[in-house]
């Protein structure tokens, strides 16, 4: 049985498409709702992890992602 890990996705909308990225794979994907594009980018690094040699390998640690605040650009 493989074994499943979380990994973390930034999504943004691009005109009337969303893209998703992931943050610890280099592998982004898009779709017309969040979720098709969330399901888009689990394939597409499913697709990418089964093609390297050693997997772990290429998946960087979570990054930190926050918040913050720049004045005046309201």
């Amino acid at each position: 049985m493989a074994e499943t890990r979380a990994l973390t996705a930034a999504v943004h909308q691009e005109e009337d498409w969303y893209v998703a990225q992931c943050l610890e794979v280099d592998v982004a994907s898009q779709g017309p709702t969040i979720q098709e594009a969330l399901a888009n980018l689990a394939e597409a690094v499913g697709l990418y992890l089964e093609e390297v040699d050693d997997p772990a390998e290429h998946i960087t640690a979570t990054p930190l992602v926050t918040s913050f605040q720049v004045p005046g650009a309201a």
